[in-house]
């Protein structure tokens, strides 16, 4: 198999990480003749897919409907004569499938989906789904499935391969960056979040268990790891209820592998998350988990055997069961190994890996052509 993973995303998040996973184990595994990953020049997978020596093709981005961008993606896939185009935002879906209809684009499609959001309400975006030459959409939770199949006509095409992570490298070792940096005081828990201050987050509950545990005279500090476009106003909610002394906003790092193990709980309030591809790395810190019970996280939390779960925007209950797992070391212990085995078992890059290959290989089989 010859190999183009494509995306119109500049910044980065899970997705993104995805991306260098994937290339990384189809890689180490084998799996791949070749591979290419074709990027927005300056972005962030064009640094990361470049700081690993990867093959790499970066293109100027325009706009989603940006024809330059379409015809160079077919000249690209003729030229190193690839078998699949991997699709993995909805910009590059577009772009792809214009380089088809326009440029004449023959290889099949396999499109990546991460979202739990509709997309049967705008003609275009509904078209683009069932679009002739993509041959399967592989979505990473059920619920992604469910919502999907309001727009995508034959079912058949839709498929689930989970969340991924590198178990490797994280450690279970506390290493005190954070401790030092903030000062945190001996004897106080620390209780973490890492994610993109954004809606589906729910940002505004987390700060709300907060508030409410330091009510309860609850002994903890609490940090947040991230930035996004609510960040101002969840740190305004913050100073409204009392706790913007309690309450770390580290913004964006990039130093997550060794400073996670830092955290004793794992606090996540999203309230329509896929899957929540953080959780899995704090399985493998060994992080004991309160998750919201929402989209596609039952999926990877096992409420009483891998974490917690509270109800959706309900601060009272996060609280609850944040206090009930803080008073039981067994109950950390229990979870926490078992999430790391559920974690091996399920959602590392080896196993992932193979999964995703299998179904890019069906498509390769039923629709490549003969080489």
């Amino acid at each position: 198999m010859r190999l183009i993973q494509v995306t119109a995303s500049k910044g980065w998040r899970g997705h993104e990480q995805k991306i260098i996973y994937l290339y990384e184990a189809f890689r180490d595994f084998g799996y791949v003749e070749d591979q290419w990953i074709v990027c927005v020049k300056g972005s962030e997978v064009h640094k990361a897919a470049t700081g690993r020596n990867m093959q790499v093709i970066v293109l100027d981005y325009k706009g989603e409907y940006s024809l330059e961008f379409a015809k160079s993606l077919k000249k690209i896939a003729d030229e190193k004569k690839a078998d699949i185009l991997f699709i993995h935002n909805s910009q590059s879906h577009t772009l792809s499938v214009l380089s088809s209809l326009v440029y004449g684009l023959k290889i099949p499609m396999v499109l990546c989906r991460t979202m739990i959001r509709r997309v049967d309400s705008n003609f275009l975006r509904k078209w683009k789904y069932n679009y002739k030459g993509i041959k399967k959409i592989i979505c990473v939770s059920h619920p992604v499935v469910d919502v999907l199949k309001y727009a995508v006509k034959d079912h058949s095409r839709l498929c689930v391969v989970g969340s991924v992570t590198d178990i490797h490298k994280f450690k279970y070792a506390d290493t005190g960056i954070l401790h030092k940096e903030f000062n945190i005081p001996e004897g106080h828990l620390l209780i973490g979040n890492i994610a993109a201050f954004t809606p589906m987050k729910d940002l505004h509950t987390w700060v709300r268990t907060a508030a409410e545990l330091h009510k309860r005279n609850f002994k903890a500090k609490y940090i947040i790891i991230g930035d996004g476009p609510q960040e101002e106003e969840v740190k305004e909610l913050a100073r409204e209820l009392g706790v913007e002394n309690e309450i770390i906003f580290a913004g964006f790092r990039k130093d997550i592998p060794q400073v996670l193990p830092e955290f004793d709980l794992f606090l996540f309030t999203s309230n329509n998350e896929p899957t929540g591809g953080v959780l899995l790395e704090a399985y493998a810190c060994r992080i004991p988990i309160v998750a919201a019970n929402a989209g596609g996280i039952p999926e990877v939390v096992k409420d009483g055997i891998t974490g917690l779960m509270a109800e959706v925007g309900n601060p009272v209950d996060f609280a609850d069961k944040i206090e009930q797992l803080a008073a039981d070391k067994n109950l950390q212990q229990q979870l926490s190994e078992n999430g790391y085995e559920f974690l091996k078992a399920n959602f590392t890059k080896e196993v992932i890996a193979k999964k995703m290959y299998d179904e890019l290989n069906e498509v390769l089989v039923k629709y490549g052509k003969k080489r």
